[in-house]
């Protein structure tokens, strides 16, 4: 079974990379540009074949490595 995990950053937690991203979008001249938050996409691809079983497998490979949950944000989807 394939999955997606999607890890961003919690409001609040300061984002240098989007802060950098951002500053380099406005250097090549898009213009309005007010704030970028950078995040990473993990796919994976499981033996499980049940659904709830492979979110649940997720959700504990993200609390033990996958995210930072003191200051990321993690969601699962099946992909």
């Amino acid at each position: 079974m394939k999955l997606r995990v999607f890890v961003t950053l919690k409001p609040g937690v300061l984002d240098p990379q989007g802060e950098a991203v951002r500053h380099a979008l406005g250097a090549l001249g898009f213009e309005g540009v007010n704030g970028v938050r950078q995040g990473k996409m993990i796919e994976l691809d499981l033996a499980e074949t049940d659904a709830d079983k492979a979110q649940q497998q997720a959700d504990e490979m993200c609390q033990k490595l996958l995210a930072n949950t003191v200051i990321e944000s993690y969601r699962v989807e099946m992909a």
